[in-house]
């Protein structure tokens, strides 16, 4: 008798333990509020706007810190086209511009306009490629380049903030991006080299 007694007590015990304990594992019974599951917490992602304690971003830099690498760049998408086809390169196309220029057109940009730029890269389909699933990418080298036709500012823009179907490419330094403008202009015999 003394035995089913202590047994029962232990099973109410467990009882009483496990179940107020149970409901904080089920996040329907408070709907999150006392206890919020990990895959629902708050997060701020990078350089995502951060409008914390009235700030523009919740991140900026101490007072007086110099900015490195990029520094002053314009915001393009904020710009007409008129005023993006204005901007002027400021990087001489010197053969250290050039071959720079040439790795990053190998590095980014041969994958849908090819090696020559022609507009016949693997992932370019119809009219110039072949197989590719991204149809009308257009040539910015050869006879029938597009290149041609616009300005280094309309490029470096287009580089930049893309257009159409091409994203952008800002992982490219702005440096960088001009040496691609410059190595396009010499792809198409326009550039002299300095």
């Amino acid at each position: 008798m003394q035995n089913r007694e202590i047994g029962k007590w232990l099973r109410l015990t467990a009882i009483f333990t496990l179940l107020p304990l149970s409901f904080g594992c089920w996040e329907q019974i408070d709907d999150g509020l006392w206890f919020p599951q990990m895959k629902r917490q708050i997060t701020v992602q990078p350089f995502e706007e951060n409008t914390w304690e009235g700030q523009r971003q919740g991140f900026t830099p101490p007072e007086g810190t110099v900015p490195v690498g990029w520094g002053n760049v314009p915001d393009l998408a904020s710009m007409s086209i008129a005023e993006q086809d204005a901007i002027p390169n400021p990087v001489p196309a010197t053969l250290a511009s050039l071959k720079r220029g040439e790795v990053l057109f190998a590095q980014y940009c041969a994958i849908c306009h090819g090696d020559g730029g022609l507009g016949n890269g693997p992932l370019a389909g119809p009219p110039f490629g072949t197989d590719g699933p991204f149809g009308m990418v257009l040539p910015v080298g050869g006879p029938q380049s597009m290149a041609k036709l616009f300005s280094d500012g309309h490029i470096y823009t287009t580089i930049s903030i893309g257009r159409g179907r091409m994203p952008n490419y800002k992982r490219i330094p702005p440096n960088e991006r001009w040496d691609l403008v410059n190595f396009l202009r010499d792809l198409n015999g326009q550039g002299g080299r300095s």
